[in-house]
């Protein structure tokens, strides 16, 4: 059964200082945890028991674009177990990205430990998920929930230089999408905080 839940109890996982700062901006009261990559800088369950994961997501259908909300209901680990997001915060979440003009997408994300491309993308998403990010999954908490705002797509995809960021620039595939990235993640990522902060005020 889901409980309502009080700001000094819940964490908001961020990957990047991009997306940290975004919900520091937008809710400056939450206590956000900057995870890194893949939680490259903290345990999956050393976050507490209620968790958001907030930021950037790709998406795995070309109907599903940059911009679009992503607040999932259940969540694939790399390891194969299906984590169900808590429905009470879920809610919320849906709730207050309609009140800011956004419908999410509502079905399954996927977590995986690389970025996916080609024909990976549409080997998912003919599995039923739609959009794909390297954290929530490896999140172990009592209660989960995730609100993402896709960057990349099946006909924009970031190359796997972007996992360490500063590798982009020794990349020429890289050059092609830094103006790109600079222009569109910011947005994303405001979006995203923007959301967590209206379901949670």
């Amino acid at each position: 059964m889901s409980e309502a839940v009080h700001d000094s109890a819940l964490t908001i996982a961020a990957a990047t200082g991009l997306e940290a700062r975004a919900v520091r901006r937008a809710a400056p009261r939450l206590h956000v945890v900057e995870t890194g990559i893949a939680l490259a800088r903290t345990d999956g369950s050393s976050l507490g028991d209620v968790v958001v994961s907030c930021g950037i997501a790709g998406s795995l259908r070309s109907d599903l674009r940059t911009g679009s909300v992503v607040v999932p209901g259940r969540v694939l680990r790399p390891n194969g177990e299906v984590v169900e997001c808590d429905a009470e915060l879920t809610h919320q979440l849906e709730n207050a990205s309609r009140r800011l003009g956004f419908e999410p997408a509502r079905g399954a994300l996927v977590t995986t430990t690389t970025l996916l491309s080609g024909a990976e993308r549409a080997a998912w998403a003919q599995r039923g998920y739609e959009a794909v990010d390297m954290e929530t999954g490896l999140i172990r908490a009592d209660r989960v929930a995730c609100v993402r705002v896709v960057l990349d797509t099946p006909d924009r995809e970031l190359s796997e230089a972007w996992l360490h960021p500063w590798t982009v620039l020794l990349t020429p595939h890289g050059w092609r999408e830094i103006g790109w990235v600079l222009r569109e993640a910011p947005s994303c990522a405001r979006v995203a905080a923007e959301v967590l902060a209206a379901a949670f005020r």
